[in-house]
């Protein structure tokens, strides 16, 4: 828990201090080579760290099953708390390159070493999905807001020296914490005579010849489906909430309030708030995290609503409801700004429930050997394939509207309901 919340708090905090790179830095001096500072390699920068993030879950996946999850997430927490500790001492964008790469490296190992830890040690896996999910969304909705309130008051390398400690003080708690990896399946094995798991590989993959085999062992299954169904999910999330913020500016409601104006005198001297200094709140900001914080929520049911119905069901629902929502989006955010923040917070709670729900899937459809492989898979799909549903969503906005890019986020939605039905008429036929 204490992991998944840092991973969400470092990947939703770096929006927020590319706006002051863009001011504060000129030049990215690369020896023989100079590029000016501008949001296309600024961009090309940040994606370097989101990037890696996705793409390093499939390699961190088949280290897990080698070497146990607890190392491999003790050393994903110091990685990203050193990253942050390097943000915060950056000279220029060439560190502040570096201390990205190293995040997303960091960063990417997390997902499949926490959900096999889960998936394998804990025997009431639904509600551990949940308890997990709820950090990860503390860490998504509270780390932005954390951030921001302290951008008010002090300079963006203390505030992102600030966030690095905490994931250093629980990499040594990490390293030092004492547990069984495999309780819940060596229960499931007692329980089935012994055999708890239908692949070959029962500690993971040697070789390549071994990855590529148990990967086709993997893909030829219905696990394919259930992949097809995260990426669903993936692009839906990135498509639905990186243009959010930009979305909802230009609504009634969402005028930037001076923080001046929000604060008695005597209090605004004490923080050092001038009178029209420019200091501002930006409502869409805290909207956003209110809407990732209600995703808590959406964890918790999730969660329990693997152990109560098929999670295939669950799948499809959650989707449909989602596609409901992205349909609704537009013209609710017409009706003015309370109908708006009551489709934000059922969208905020229905955009978590699916994950609970397609991670106990992947528990379902695959062995516990190729665990952590497995998860690899989904996290390659969700945060690889997935980091697409921003590149979809800024060209869509830029030739065409909103109205286009929820009615393609419906798309997405159907399909992955749709897959749902899928699986569960092939789990009871």
């Amino acid at each position: 828990m204490l992991a998944h919340g840092a991973v969400h708090t470092y990947e939703m905090a770096v929006p927020l201090f590319v706006v002051i790179w863009l001011d504060q830095f000129d030049t990215i001096a690369l020896g023989v080579a100079q590029f000016d500072v501008t949001r296309a390699t600024v961009g090309v920068i940040v994606t370097l760290g989101y990037g890696l993030f996705g793409l390093g879950a499939l390699p961190g996946g088949i280290v897990v099953d080698r070497i146990g999850s607890r190392r491999l997430i003790s050393a994903c927490l110091l990685g990203m708390g050193l990253s942050y500790i390097l943000l915060g001492l950056a000279p220029n964008m060439v560190v502040v390159a570096l201390a990205l790469v190293l995040w997303g490296a960091s960063a990417s190992v997390y997902h499949p070493a926490g959900l096999s830890l889960i998936s394998k040690g804990v025997e009431e896996r639904g509600t551990g999905l949940a308890y997990h999910g709820i950090a990860g969304n503390l860490g998504i909705g509270l780390g932005p807001l954390i951030a921001a309130v302290l951008l008010l008051f002090v300079q963006w390398r203390t505030v992102a020296l600030v966030l690095g400690a905490p994931a250093i003080v629980a990499a040594v708690y990490a390293s030092q914490a004492n547990f069984d990896e495999t309780a819940a399946v060596d229960a499931e094995a007692a329980a089935d005579g012994g055999s708890a798991g239908g692949s070959k590989a029962d500690s993971g993959v040697d070789s390549l010849g071994e990855f590529l085999t148990e990967s086709r062992r993997l893909l030829a299954g219905s696990f394919v489906l259930v992949f097809v169904v995260v990426m669903c999910s993936g692009l839906y999330y990135r498509g639905v909430l990186t243009f959010l913020p930009e979305l909802l500016q230009d609504l009634p409601g969402f005028a930037p309030i001076p923080v001046d104006q929000l604060l008695p005198a005597g209090v605004s001297s004490a923080l050092g708030v001038e009178a029209g200094g420019g200091q501002e709140l930006n409502p869409e900001d805290y909207f956003y995290s209110g809407l990732l914080l209600v995703g808590v929520l959406g964890q918790y049911a999730g969660g329990k609503l693997t152990d109560r119905v098929p999670v295939e069901y669950g799948i499809a629902g959650a989707f449909g409801v989602l596609a409901v929502l992205a349909l609704l989006f537009v013209p609710v955010s017409n009706a003015g700004l309370v109908p708006l923040m009551a489709l934000g917070a059922v969208l905020g709670v229905f955009l978590f429930v699916v994950q609970p729900l397609y991670q106990a899937t992947v528990a379902e459809y695959t062995p516990s050997g190729t665990r952590g492989l497995s998860y690899g898979f989904t996290y390659l799909g969700v945060f690889g394939v997935g980091a697409l549903g921003g590149t979809i969503a800024g060209g869509i906005l830029a030739f065409a509207d909103a109205t286009a890019l929820f009615l393609t986020l419906a798309g997405f939605a159907v399909v992955g309901s749709l897959l749902g039905v899928v699986l569960g008429r092939r789990a009871t036929a």
